[in-house]
């Protein structure tokens, strides 16, 4: 997964980091997961036509963290500075990237031609056990500055067949280093007290197309949240991978179905 190491140069405007690519309209911006970084997004841009503009959310990498609690509401604020600041039409969430665009588009369901939701969020702010635990793991492991506990959190996210390999080796070791240089703030942790979308009916007012990719299998992202997502946004289209390990068993096909779709 070469592609998702490197350090390239970035910019913090208006308080939010940001790494621009490509030229030419259309305009797409990638809003990543939880404890995610621009560099784990980029692979899902990497056939996208235009220009493309990644960042990190407050509390993610030289973003500022200001005091909390935070929403959800506070993320897709993040989110739509950047965007009005780019020009960008399109927009695709991972996880709790989802969960910021979602709640941008009940407020502003016009504010996007296409968007992709990557392993939705949950909408209503529940989430399973084995999400809690990673987000407790890895912010107490980052708290705590513990190199060995921050490596063993990242370690646990990886699927069994690419633990120990060079490759599996490679994204911890470049995943602690982001993390240990700048650790995701604590007050990430205060999201979840509200849902991510305090009205889903008013998502059906979304005017755009909506690509929706889930998976089966996966503890952390239910396949059911996706189902859902896709029922309330008016023409969405869902696809639903049999491995939970998308990004490392399918990723091929993952960056030409989100190309396939925001070039069209």
């Amino acid at each position: 997964m070469s592609d998702l190491f490197g350090s390239p140069p970035t910019e913090v405007v208006d308080g939010l980091e940001q790494l621009v690519t490509g030229s030419g309209e259309p305009v797409t911006v990638f809003a990543h997961g939880f404890a995610g970084d621009i560099a784990g997004t980029r692979p899902l841009g990497s056939g996208v036509t235009g220009r493309r503009v990644f960042f990190h959310f407050r509390g993610h990498g030289r973003s500022a963290a200001p005091p909390g609690p935070w929403t959800f509401g506070d993320l897709a604020a993040d989110l739509r500075t950047v965007a009005d600041r780019a020009g960008a039409t399109r927009a695709l969430g991972a996880s709790m990237g989802s969960g910021a665009l979602c709640r941008l588009l009940s407020e502003t369901p016009d504010r996007f031609e296409r968007i992709v939701c990557y392993l939705p969020a949950p909408l209503d702010g529940v989430r399973p056990e084995a999400a809690v635990s990673r987000t407790a793991r890895l912010l107490s492991a980052a708290e705590a500055g513990d190199p060995a506990a921050i490596a063993a959190a990242i370690e646990t996210e990886l699927p069994a067949d690419v633990r120990g390999t060079p490759a599996g080796h490679a994204y911890v070791r470049q995943r602690a280093a982001q993390i240990r240089e700048h650790p995701p703030a604590p007050q990430i942790g205060t999201l979840w007290r509200e849902p991510a979308v305090l009205d889903v009916a008013a998502l059906a007012g979304f005017t755009g197309r909506a690509l929706v990719l889930g998976c089966l299998g996966d503890p952390v992202h239910p396949v059911a949240w996706a189902e859902r997502l896709a029922g309330l946004l008016p023409k969405a289209g869902l696809f639903v991978y049999d491995d939970p390990a998308v990004i490392w068993h399918n990723r091929r096909d993952l960056r030409e179905r989100v190309s396939a779709f925001l070039n069209d």
